[in-house]
């Protein structure tokens, strides 16, 4: 494959187009992060010097709770996004298209002293350059994957053509078969009449022996599964 698109599909039968973000846009989200947290350690470094050795103190345990649960804390509550990742619109899930937990994403959180080496995150812009995907050391560790957001309007359901109703079918479909008559939909406007009528035909079992509207009805069920509305 030329292309590095993962397609991943959900239980109910929907292909997740998964697109892999680069080093640069990963660099870029990462950078506006350091940003952000030096914005709150130069803050906080303010505030501690009015408290002495006690405030010093206060300032170690910010950076290292920044440090290791900032990505943390983002990835798991904010929809898989710190707030670099979703300026540049991307986040973290998980290879399967599910949203990232806690252990996978502090798995990922305590690798990045390994990307991290030998200096700059050497060991992770090696990494991600030499899978297609552009996983780091703790990506593959954790099973995650770092993506383009997906589009929420993608699933939005689709109108219905003229003259179709959803169907339900006659009997239950396998997953394989509720596919098959969705694809099979999809095509119809690159089909003749004829081709189209042929292939319906092939479908007795779902729309019974010599259907005058064997296209509409296996239209209707194709809406049905896709949840489509007038």
């Amino acid at each position: 494959m030329i292309d590095s698109v993962r397609t991943v599909e959900t239980p109910e039968g929907i292909q997740l187009e998964l697109r892999p973000a680069g080093a640069v846009a990963r660099s870029m989200a990462w950078a506006l992060d350091m940003v952000i947290r030096i914005t709150i350690y130069i803050a906080g470094g303010m505030v501690a010097a009015f408290f002495g050795r006690a405030g010093f103190g206060f300032l170690l345990i910010l950076v290292f709770l920044l440090e290791w649960f900032y990505p943390v804390c983002f990835e798991v509550l904010w929809q898989g996004s710190t707030p670099g990742k979703r300026a540049l619109g991307l986040q973290v899930l998980m290879e399967d298209g599910t949203p990232v937990g806690w252990g996978p994403s502090m798995l990922r959180s305590l690798m990045m002293f390994v990307d991290f080496l030998p200096a700059f995150y050497g060991t992770g812009l090696v990494a991600m350059l030499s899978n297609r995907e552009g996983r780091r050391i703790g990506d593959i560790a954790a099973g995650t994957l770092v993506v383009h957001a997906l589009r929420q309007e993608r699933f939005r359901p689709r109108a219905m053509p003229q003259g179709v109703t959803p169907l339900g079918a006659p009997f239950p479909l396998r997953l394989d078969e509720q596919r098959a008559l969705v694809d099979f939909s999809d095509r119809l406007p690159t089909l003749t009449a004829e081709r189209a009528e042929e292939l319906a035909g092939l479908l007795e079992p779902l729309i019974g022996p010599g259907s005058p509207e064997s296209v509409l009805r296996l239209q209707g069920m194709a809406a049905a599964i896709r949840g489509d509305r007038p």
